[in-house]
């Protein structure tokens, strides 16, 4: 993969959106994040101090603002789904350019559902959906603290470039990551869904028994193989190799005090992802007929609020 100088805007530069602002900035990529006054501010004055394991401790300075001004190689959008209609409005399709050489919008959100609406917005030829496999909480703005072993990246993008898909990789791999290209149009539903069916257990689960990961597998086993083989059947559906007991393994290889983002979130008094994970998993399942009795409980006891 090829690798130049790129300029990158990161929408919501929090756990996920500062970790990768801090990294490319580090390998030498101009970076500007988007994000409130506040937060903008405390970026322009201080940089972003990350804390990682894999990737030591360290400061990268970065750019600041509440809105794109200009055109830039490409927008990763890290922002919380529940936070996504007003956090674009950051992002004006004017700012991205025009032609071939328009920026791309990378969305890295949980869910499944949400590439259609970028796609209306900034059209089809700029939206390049990926997932990312990580860790990384924000603790105060700025501050990141990154604690999984790992940072992978699956990046894909049918109606993309493939050139423009190569260089952005190329970008996040001098940055540290690691990163997996596909520009199959058929690759993109099975990328997507290959992360819900390993989120969706875990979410849910964390979040309606307010346990980590390792008293999940413990006391909760039989509802998580369940869940788990409901939802690799929506996933196989939706287009998706979804393994349940691959995707069980590597739950029990998991740190046994991981927690999920949503569990912070409900632990935080945030607005939780339940729609895009769980309302975007009830209706496929329901779309390709597919009985999801464990996830349909669970989803209503954690909107809910149950314990």
């Amino acid at each position: 993969m090829t690798n130049s100088e790129l300029t990158v805007a990161v929408l919501g530069p929090g756990g996920v959106g500062g970790l990768l602002a801090a990294l490319l900035a580090r390998s030498g990529h101009r970076v500007i994040c988007l994000a409130g006054d506040g937060t903008a501010q405390a970026l322009r004055e201080h940089g972003i101090q990350v804390r990682s394991r894999q990737f030591g401790e360290f400061t990268a300075r970065v750019e600041a603002d509440t809105e794109l001004r200009e055109p830039v190689d490409a927008v990763l959008v890290a922002v919380k789904h529940t936070a996504l209609e007003a956090a674009l409005e950051r992002v004006p399709a004017k700012a991205l350019g025009d032609g071939p050489d328009a920026g791309l919008v990378v969305p890295l959100l949980n869910g499944v559902e949400h590439p259609a609406a970028l796609r209306a917005r900034y059209g089809g030829e700029h939206v390049a959906p990926a997932v990312i496999r990580v860790e990384s909480t924000r603790v105060a703005p700025g501050v990141i603290e990154h604690s999984s072993p790992f940072a992978e990246v699956d990046l894909t993008g049918a109606s993309v470039p493939r050139e423009r898909l190569d260089r952005l990789a190329g970008a996040l791999e001098s940055a540290g990551l690691r990163v997996r290209v596909s520009a199959d149009g058929n690759d993109e539903a099975a990328t997507l869904w290959a992360k819900m069916s390993f989120l969706a257990p875990f979410a849910l689960l964390t979040t309606r028994y307010g346990v980590p990961l390792g008293e999940v597998r413990t006391h909760h086993r039989e509802e998580l193989v369940a869940l788990t083989e409901e939802i690799t059947a929506v996933s196989r559906a939706c287009g998706s190799p979804a393994d349940a007991a691959a995707a069980l393994a590597r739950y029990d290889a998991f740190p046994p005090e991981t927690k999920s983002s949503m569990q912070r979130d409900a632990e935080a008094g945030r607005p939780l992802e339940l729609d895009a994970i769980g309302g975007a998993l009830l209706r496929a399942a329901e779309q390709h007929g597919v009985a999801v009795p464990v996830a349909s409980r669970l989803i209503r006891e954690v909107g809910d609020g149950v314990r």
